[in-house]
């Protein structure tokens, strides 16, 4: 699934591109998780003023109205001026005066979703519970110790939830705990200060760093210009089960939480 990482590498990639183009046609191919919630029609002559995100969430603010999509467990979006024609797995194409948007969903566990605004009732259910943005500055250390102060459940649960921090996915969340020395499988709210901060500059720096690597593709994750990502290469513990721990050689353990893979080395993260 693509996370936080591919989500903001997928925006960098064609966000500059779009931007100020007008919208001249939209097809829709099979019915997505949700339904556009506008006659794609009635897109047309808009005008796409920028590319935000917020969690999972790529935000197109209209000159009238927002597109709100999502890339689902195995959707990639496509911008370019000559794209090949609408496969099978193309199910959102929006043709631009500066180039043609599409989402490839094999799975169609994604979506596009037409709303009037960030007030709107459908983007207040499906963006109004969200975390911190990890990467932006009101996450601070002291409002991530307040969020983890109450949380019984598992750090690693709590990380994933995204109720305290969004977009802390699957691979990250693993990479984050290692190199903050906590055991995933630890409540969250007996985490002590010393620790919490180590895990807070960890999650920034993880996810930093995978950006930077263009995210992680472990099946076909891309970003708008067809290229994969490169940070499940500098994963050092994800992914490693069995292999030996980057810092004290012994082997990396996996665990399943919530019907996830959990990856962690068993002498360095103790605490």
């Amino acid at each position: 699934m693509p996370e936080l990482p591919e989500v903001e590498v997928t925006r960098l990639s064609f966000a500059d591109r779009i931007a100020g183009a007008r919208i001249l046609k939209v097809h829709m191919g099979k019915p997505l998780r949700w339904p556009l919630q506008c006659d794609p029609e009635s897109l047309i002559g808009r005008q796409v003023i920028a590319v935000r995100r917020r969690g999972k969430y790529l935000i197109l603010d209209l000159s009238v109205g927002q597109l709100l999509v999502h890339l689902g467990m195995s959707g990639s979006l496509s911008f370019g001026t000559k794209l090949p024609p609408s496969g099978l797995h193309d199910h959102f194409d929006m043709q631009t005066t500066q180039g043609r948007l599409r989402l490839n969903d094999p799975r169609r566990f994604g979506a596009v979703v037409y709303v009037t605004g960030d007030s709107d009732p459908t983007s207040a259910k499906l963006l109004g519970k969200l975390g911190m943005e990890p990467l932006a500055d009101d996450f601070t250390l002291q409002r991530f110790e307040l969020g983890l102060k109450h949380r019984k459940a598992p750090i690693k649960q709590v990380l994933l939830a995204g109720n305290v921090v969004v977009g802390v996915g699957n691979i990250y969340a693993s990479e984050a705990l290692f190199r903050a020395g906590i055991r995933p499988t630890r409540s969250a709210s007996t985490i002590g200060k010393q620790r919490v901060a180590s895990l807070y500059g960890a999650i920034r720096s993880v996810l930093a760093q995978a950006v930077q690597a263009g995210g992680a593709t472990l099946r076909d994750f891309s970003n708008a210009h067809g290229e994969h990502g490169h940070f499940q290469m500098q994963a050092q513990v994800y992914g490693r089960a069995q292999e030996p721990c980057v810092v004290c050689g012994t082997r990396i353990r996996a665990i399943r939480q919530g019907q996830r893979s959990t990856f962690f080395c068993p002498s360095c993260q103790k605490a």
